[in-house]
């Protein structure tokens, strides 16, 4: 072969590896770029663990900001012309159906969904539920003992004049958890004797919270006698060494929550998004938050519970209708806000 055949043969297959080359660095590019933005309603270290995973698993570049419901939903409806964010993560599903009443939710249906029972997540795919969690009470007994008084086993007993100005709840306005149990009052009473009786309760509150988890935490610190919560806040509260706290649950029956995710409709990065869902709604995924401290229910059948949440789980429920809950929570919360004052 002469010196030209043999240059141009040269040339020719540095420019076959260069066109190879580009297109893999073009690939490698947009994978770097790929980044989701999620809202997030659950645990920090629950949400920053989860996010972590996912980005190992996956490469995408995920970040997360914790809020509580109301907060979440509130930024969502601002951003609703120009999303920040993609999915919204955690919280119960109350407020997705709201978002979802508002136009505000993309349906998708996973692939891992099928290992979800029907009565966890939405018909059309708006929301999937992630876990359960069980309302109730969390009680300092340090200072239940000192004043006498048995650890609340009856949403009546929080209206008990021991506990006045020692009962901690969060506003139902922001806490999901706090509007579940309003809803949860509703329910069992009726409209008029419920708001009745959050009216009573309101003697006994000494503050209302900002999030929901709140309150089981003031109670393990001894700032109050009983915290108004999730009882699986109760347990990884006393298992992070607040061993004053003491769970019980009303014996009329509580109402639950059905932690759940969602992507929003317009979000940047929808691809991203339904690889996050896929990944929430899967046994690792779901299994993930028991290693921070998360002791919740779950809702994918293949996926195993914690063993802590055994505790709780003859806890008595009521018939919890999420989907009214969910679409009359802003008039809820507004008729609430009027029968406090």
């Amino acid at each position: 072969m002469n010196k030209r055949k043999l240059l141009a043969l040269s040339i020719a297959t540095l420019m076959i590896a260069g066109l190879f080359t580009g297109c893999g660095s073009s690939s490698n590019s947009a994978k770097e770029q790929e980044k989701l933005t999620i809202y997030c309603g659950l645990m920090e270290d629950h949400m920053v663990k989860v996010v972590e995973e996912f980005k190992n698993e996956t490469g995408i570049n995920a970040e997360a900001v914790r809020m509580s419901s109301g907060e979440i939903l509130g930024r969502i409806k601002a951003e609703k012309d120009n999303p920040k964010a993609s999915v919204w993560y955690g919280g119960p599903a109350d407020a997705f159906v709201q978002a979802n009443e508002d136009g505000l939710l993309e349906n998708y249906v996973s692939q891992n969904s099928k290992d979800i029972p029907e009565k966890y997540k939405d018909k059309n795919g708006a929301w999937t539920g992630i876990y359960v969690g069980y309302l109730g009470f969390a009680s300092n007994k340090k200072l239940l003992a000192e004043k006498g008084v048995e650890a609340p086993k009856s949403w009546d007993d929080l209206l008990k004049p021991q506990f006045k100005g020692q009962v901690s709840i969060a506003n139902p306005g922001s806490s999901g958890t706090a509007y579940t149990a309003l809803a949860t009052i509703i329910q069992l009473k009726g409209e008029e004797e419920g708001l009745k009786y959050m009216k009573q309760l309101n003697d006994n509150i000494k503050s209302y919270e900002k999030s929901g988890t709140a309150p089981a935490r003031l109670a393990g610190q001894g700032e109050v006698m009983v915290g108004v919560s999730f009882l699986h806040d109760g347990i990884k509260y006393r298992e992070e060494g607040m061993k004053d706290i003491v769970l019980t649950g009303p014996k009329e029956g509580t109402g639950y929550e059905i932690g759940a995710t969602a992507i929003l409709k317009g979000g940047p990065d929808q691809d991203a998004a339904k690889k996050f869902t896929d990944f929430v709604l899967s046994k690792k995924g779901q299994e993930i938050g028991q290693t921070v401290g998360s002791y919740q229910f779950l809702t994918n059948k293949t996926a195993t519970a914690p063993e802590l949440s055994n505790e709780i789980k003859d806890t008595k429920l009521i018939d919890y209708d999420l989907e009214w809950a969910g679409k009359t929570r802003s008039e809820l919360v507004e008729k609430w806000n009027n029968a406090i004052k």
